[in-house]
């Protein structure tokens, strides 16, 4: 006999990297090698531009930086990337 998970069950236990990206830079060698404490390195966003959500490395949505209650820095999901079929 098969015991059935509810869908309250599903996914317990599965771990998932959750991850974010701000935005993106690219620089040669010798740029990377002068960075330093206090360095900025300027990415291809803005403020007010979304970040990419990633789970397991797959985009699955947009959102906002937010600081939270206790003064850490969430996301605010905005949109979903829906999977092409």
């Amino acid at each position: 006999m098969s015991k059935q998970l509810g869908i309250d069950n599903l996914g317990n236990g599965i771990d998932v990297d959750v991850s974010v990206e701000l935005g993106s830079a690219s620089l040669r060698i010798h740029q990377l090698l002068k960075l330093g404490r206090g360095a900025v390195v300027e990415l291809d966003r803005t403020l007010n531009d979304y970040v990419d959500i990633y789970a397991n490395n797959i985009l699955i949505g947009h959102g906002e930086v937010v600081i939270t209650e206790d003064e850490t820095i969430g996301v605010s999901i905005t949109e979903l990337v829906k999977k092409n079929a």
